[in-house]
């Protein structure tokens, strides 16, 4: 009988990030194949799922775990995502192959320089303290 290599995903975004909040809220309104648990990089939630992963890394790139325990990290995980959605797997499959990965890629490098123009001088973007912050809950 053939399995899914994977059953649920939990991506691990920084909810002090307003691209990556604006990010989540785009996740959760596509028809997902595969189940998204999105949680905020270096909550409390995180750690207790995850208490070997190294929790600054995940503040600083896109972060997926597999329920089998995959971790797939910066371009990876973004393709891993879109594979997750059922109006983008077909595009997540192409990102994955060589032609499509430079795009993939570039497309992780742009998001990440806008991400890192949007921080402050004390590197933070958002009303969070003591770097605990709660994900807003989805507009509207």
């Amino acid at each position: 009988m053939p399995t899914t290599p994977v059953a649920r995903l939990t991506v691990l975004y920084d909810a002090d990030c307003p691209l990556c909040v604006h990010l989540r809220h785009w996740l959760i309104r596509q028809r997902q194949l595969v189940p998204l648990d999105l949680v905020p990089a270096g909550s409390q939630e995180a750690r207790r799922r995850f208490p070997a992963l190294d929790h600054t890394a995940t503040l600083r790139e896109i972060t997926v775990v597999g329920d089998r325990g995959q971790v797939y990290r910066e371009t990876s995980a973004w393709i891993v995502c879109l594979w997750a959605l059922a109006d983008h797997r077909a595009r997540a499959h192409w990102l994955a192959t060589p032609a499509g990965q430079p795009f993939a890629r570039i497309t992780v490098l742009a998001a990440a320089k806008w991400r890192e123009a949007l921080k402050g001088p004390d590197g933070r973007t958002g009303p969070c303290e003591d770097g605990r912050c709660e994900a807003p809950g989805a507009p509207g």
